[in-house]
């Protein structure tokens, strides 16, 4: 029972992130697109692996990123140097996974495009 808890509050937490950020809305809508496209090009099973794999590195990267603001914003609102730093070298990992999953994306979809 504890365990469906658990589920059951991971759940809640992912749907009140993707209520009330837009970036999470907009990575999970850009998912649905590449997966349409996967299915329409017939991409193979370890190209999905990878756009899979890199969809979830970005999704879990925008929910930590949420969670490390949500909890600064916990701590102060006041503009302090190091929470600005925190907030900002989180952002970055959101980035840097999107490009790498803009990247990885390109390099699958390339061949069936062109």
């Amino acid at each position: 029972m504890r365990v469906l808890k658990s589920f059951g509050y991971a759940i809640k937490g992912f749907y009140k992130a993707l209520r009330e950020q837009l970036n999470l809305r907009i990575h999970v809508m850009v998912l649905a697109g590449v997966t349409g496209a996967g299915f329409y090009y017939k991409i193979t099973g370890t190209e999905w692996v990878l756009i899979l794999l890199t969809a979830g590195l970005v999704i879990s990267m925008e929910l930590m990123n949420t969670a490390m603001e949500v909890m600064a914003d916990m701590v102060t609102r006041e503009q302090r140097p190091t929470i600005a730093k925190i907030k900002d070298i989180a952002a970055a990992a959101v980035l840097f996974s999107a490009i790498i999953a803009v990247i990885t994306g390109l390099i699958i979809f390339a061949k069936y495009i062109f």
